[in-house]
């Protein structure tokens, strides 16, 4: 078990400093920059490693991250799903530190290494007012499979798909022998895909809710 651990983390350092070679010798030869982009911060693409680096630890280290695997071992220990601890005390403490595992790690993948690989900007960009609540909501769940590239056109989500693939795998590392099966990877694997682009309703709307419904309850 230690083994496979420290191969892995091997494999990760590894990936990390030879996608951080390549870039900066791209940006050297290039000299590409977000200077030469429009003005408005939120619009710049991450072009770079580094910057889909940062981009992976501020949204793994958020506190969304955080009270997404409270949500996942609650879940998952209120229905005895997978990962199948038990269902007692320490179970949930092994099941929200499966989860926190299981997110940081397809954030790694992703967010950071296939989005590197892929040139793909792995940030969700909101349709915004203007659009039915439908067309949003449709919107949003679509891009589990559809994803931005670095240069503004959509693609398929290599991001969400190859990196929910080697999380799957991964979590074979720390999850109990019956959450190991054949079986529960491949659920695990389609639920990963499905999490992200329902995961994308909260950027979608979570705007209107705070200006709309906060704000208006904090005047009164």
């Amino acid at each position: 078990m230690h083994c496979w651990k420290t191969a892995a983390l091997l494999a990760m350092v590894c990936v990390c400093a030879a996608l951080l070679a390549q870039d900066a010798s791209q940006s050297s030869e290039n000299g590409t920059g977000p200077a030469e982009y429009a003005s408005d911060p939120q619009l710049l693409p991450l072009r770079t490693t580094r910057e889909k680096w940062h981009y992976f630890v501020h949204e793994t280290v958020s506190p969304l991250t955080f009270g997404g695997g409270t949500f996942n071992a609650a879940f998952s220990q209120v229905t005895n799903t997978d990962p199948k601890y038990g269902v007692n005390r320490v179970a949930f403490g092994e099941r929200f530190g499966a989860s926190l595992a299981d997110i940081a790690s397809q954030n790694f993948f992703g967010d950071f290494m296939v989005a590197s690989a892929m040139h793909e900007d792995p940030r969700y960009f909101r349709k915004g007012e203007g659009h039915s609540l439908l067309y949003r909501a449709g919107y949003a769940i679509s891009r589990a499979l559809v994803i931005r590239r670095d240069d503004g056109r959509n693609t398929f989500n290599f991001d969400n798909v190859l990196g929910s693939a080697l999380s799957s795998s991964v979590s074979n590392i720390y999850y109990p022998a019956a959450s190991r099966t054949r079986r529960a990877i491949i659920m695990h694997f389609w639920i990963d895909i499905a999490d992200n682009g329902f995961v994308n309703l909260a950027p979608e709307f979570w705007p209107d809710f705070r200006r709309k419904i906060l704000r208006r309850h904090h005047q009164q």
